[in-house]
């Protein structure tokens, strides 16, 4: 096969067969490759092409070179998406990286596109799991970029930056050398520039001995990622921004079995667990009591609560929302991370303790959040009950009770969603009252 051939045929292992993509080209030799190989091939896989270029505005040239990638999607009959993000000169490469990813995301987000195509090829990913490598990577890391990832996919990787730039010899086509692609200063390409030819002077074959290490790396984690989901006992499951597995079962593992579960379990979710991560998180499930958790970088944390060992991302935090007054007739809002409908509806024969709607016989509600020792009084109960102990049977994790509506009249509680309904303010059964009905944004 040609090369418009082979990257059609790289698309369709990567389910692209229809839709509109964005093509992130920085008018670079390899994403010039990938734009004109996508062109040359347009019969055969009929993707909607847009253009997608980050003048990162540290290069004096960012604008000169954002111009000629306009012209060259142009000429090319495809639309081109600039954005203008002035970095300035003291960026760092990670800073420059993150800031055109978010970018990306944003712009396939508004068309609807299917995918973020990216011209990371065998070199690239031979650089990535040596680097990797190099600074003490487990097995999440040394399997290297993977063919896609989200919306983000990299048709490229079969390819080798030589036939890229031969591509772009044979047809004439220009291309923009980054100076940073040369700068020792960054390792990246210290290692292209100093280290992988002298290391392939010797061993030729290293791009492809490192690619299949990276291959045998991600079939590995896909079999412990399967394993997941049929060890006898784990009962692995999502949960709210993260995912949980039975503590029980975990700590019954030896130590390298139930290391290797946690590790699998944070790739689902994006967390990466080393070995000091790994300890602490099963150090939970081995002498913890419910509720206590630790820290996994800034981004995620690892709790036991209810028997069941998680991995969940922090929240950011945020300020607590302001007491919302519920009408006389019917409304909506979002509160906090909860959307709330409120509307005049026939009371049911039967009001449940433990729901997501309620009817009451009365307005003036208001809805904030709990107060320190509150209690209430269950509907069908007999006195009052702490919420905090009402939390604990409905199986609320610590980390999400500082947000919860609570809906109060006259100063008291009458019902927490999903946790407990008060005995007040009960309407008779087919009687205009008021429903309110809440759901978790």
């Amino acid at each position: 096969m040609d090369l418009p051939e082979r990257l059609a045929a790289s698309l369709a292992t990567l389910d692209l067969l229809e839709g509109t993509v964005v093509v992130a080209v920085s008018g670079g030799p390899d994403s010039v490759a990938l734009l004109d190989l996508l062109h040359r091939s347009r019969s055969l896989h009929r993707l909607e092409i847009i253009v997608a270029h980050a003048d990162h505005g540290i290069h004096p040239e960012s604008a000169a070179v954002a111009a000629t990638v306009g012209v060259l999607a142009a000429s090319l009959g495809y639309p081109c998406e600039v954005a203008q993000l002035r970095l300035g000169a003291a960026c760092s490469e990670t800073t420059a990286r993150e800031a055109r990813y978010r970018w990306l995301h944003r712009l396939a987000l508004e068309h609807a596109a299917v995918a973020v195509l990216t011209a990371h090829h065998a070199d690239d990913q031979a650089e990535t799991v040596l680097m990797r490598l190099l600074s003490g990577s487990g097995p999440a890391g040394l399997a290297g970029m993977a063919g896609r990832t989200g919306l983000l996919a990299r048709p490229l990787l079969s390819f080798r930056r030589s036939e890229l730039a031969r591509h772009l010899q044979d047809h004439r086509l220009g291309s923009w050398d980054d100076p940073a692609n040369a700068d020792p200063a960054y390792l990246r390409s210290w290692l292209r520039t100093a280290v992988m030819p002298v290391v392939a002077a010797r061993l030729p074959e290293i791009v492809g001995n490192l690619d299949r290490s990276a291959r045998f790396a991600r079939a590995d984690n896909a079999a412990w990622d399967q394993l997941l989901d049929a060890l006898p006992g784990l009962e692995c499951r999502p949960e709210r921004e993260g995912i949980s597995v039975a503590a029980s079962a975990v700590a019954g593992y030896d130590s390298a079995l139930a290391l290797a579960i946690l590790r699998a379990l944070g790739r689902r979710v994006g967390c990466v667990v080393g070995e000091r991560r790994g300890v602490r998180i099963l150090e939970l499930a081995r002498g913890a009591s419910s509720g206590h958790w630790v820290p996994l970088g800034t981004l995620f944390r690892g709790e036991l609560a209810f028997g069941r060992l998680g991995i969940h991302r922090i929240r950011p935090a945020a300020g607590a929302p302001d007491v919302l007054d519920l009408g006389a007739r019917g409304g909506e809002a979002a509160w906090g991370d909860w959307s709330l409908r409120w509307t005049i509806d026939a009371a049911p024969a039967r009001h449940e303790r433990i729901g997501m709607s309620a009817w009451f016989a009365a307005d003036a509600l208001r809805v904030r959040l709990a107060e320190r020792g509150e209690r209430i009084s269950p509907i069908g109960g007999s006195g009052a009950r702490a919420l905090a102990r009402c939390f604990q049977e409905a199986r609320i994790p610590r980390r999400r009770r500082g947000g919860w509506p609570v809906l109060e009249w006259a100063g008291h509680a009458v019902w927490v969603p999903g946790v407990c309904r008060a005995d007040a303010l009960v309407p008779e059964p087919g009687a205009e009252a008021l429903r309110v009905d809440v759901t978790d944004r």
